[in-house]
C-alpha cells in the first residue's frame, strides 16, 4: 500500500503507473487492455491522462477500454460510468472507437452481461488477461458492481453478471472476481475518510465476502496494488 498526502498526488502516481504498464504491454504483447472504473477519484486520473505530459506518452491506437461495471443506464444519463470515462478521457484522446467496449445493452442487465461476456471472451482469448484493473471501493466495502448481500461476489464461473446495488441505480453490470483476479494488475484507488474503515475491513479483517464484497478481489487476486490518500488511511 502506498499512502500519498493527497489526491492531486494520488492520482498523478496512477497516471504514472497507467503510462508505464501501457508502454511495457505494448511493446511485449502489441496491446494494452484496461478496465475502467467509475467514481471521483478515476475522473480525475483521467483527466490527467487526457492532458500532457501523460496524453502523448501513451500509443492509444494500441490501447483497449473495457469497464469494470456499470449502471444499468443508457450512457446519456449521468449516472452512467460509460458517460463519464468518454467526457473526461475517452472523446479527449485518439483512442479508437472500436477499442472500446461499453457495458449497457437493451433488453435487461441480465442480456447485457450476457453479451458483455461473449465480447471480452473474444477479447481476451484463452489466455484471459486483463493488464490494468482501475478499481474503489465504496463506504460500504463493495468493489466494482459486487455489492454485500448480493450473490455475485461467490461468482465461480461467468465473468460478467447482473447486480443489484443498496441504492441510485440498483440495477447493475459487473465483472466478478472470475475475471478480476486475473489481471495482471489490479489498481485501488482509495481517497476520503469515508473510505478508512472500509479499507482496513478489506485489507486487515476477518475475511467475509457478504459484508466486504472487495475483499474477493483484494485478497484473492495475486498482483493488487493499493494507492490511498493519507484520509483514507488514517
Amino acid at each position: 500500500m502506498t499512502v500519498f498526502e493527497n489526491i492531486d498526488d494520488l492520482s498523478k502516481a496512477a497516471a504514472d503507473e497507467f503510462v508505464r504498464l501501457a508502454t511495457l504491454a505494448i511493446a511485449e504483447r502489441g496491446r494494452f487492455i484496461v478496465a475502467l472504473s467509475g467514481g471521483s477519484t478515476p475522473k480525475k486520473l483521467f483527466g490527467l491522462l487526457a492532458e500532457e505530459p501523460y496524453r502523448d506518452r501513451v500509443e492509444w491506437d494500441k490501447v483497449f477500454a473495457v469497464f469494470g461495471d456499470e449502471r444499468y443506464v443508457p450512457p446519456t444519463d449521468p449516472q452512467s460510468n460509460e458517460k463519464m470515462a468518454r467526457e473526461s478521457l475517452i472523446s479527449r484522446v485518439p483512442l479508437p472507437e472500436d477499442h472500446v467496449y461499453p457495458m449497457y445493452q437493451e433488453g435487461g442487465p441480465s442480456h447485457a452481461a450476457e453479451v458483455y461476456e461473449s465480447k471480452l471472451r473474444s477479447l481476451l482469448g484463452e489466455e484471459a488477461f486483463i493488464d490494468l484493473v482501475l478499481l474503489g471501493i465504496g463506504p460500504d466495502g463493495h468493489t466494482a458492481s459486487l455489492f454485500p448481500g448480493d450473490p455475485s461476489v461467490h461468482e465461480q464461473v461467468k465473468w460478467v453478471v447482473a447486480s443489484v446495488a443498496s441504492a441510485n441505480a440498483r440495477d447493475r453490470v459487473t465483472l466478478t472476481p472470475v475475471i478480476l483476479t486475473k489481471a495482471r494488475l489490479v489498481l485501488f484507488l482509495i481517497a476520503g475518510a469515508d473510505k478508512a474503515a472500509p479499507l482496513k475491513r478489506l485489507t486487515e479483517g476477518e475475511i467475509n465476502l457478504y459484508e466486504t464484497p472487495s475483499q474477493a478481489v483484494g485478497r484473492y487476486a495475486p498482483n493488487v496494488t493499493y494507492f490511498v490518500d493519507s484520509a483514507a488511511a488514517s
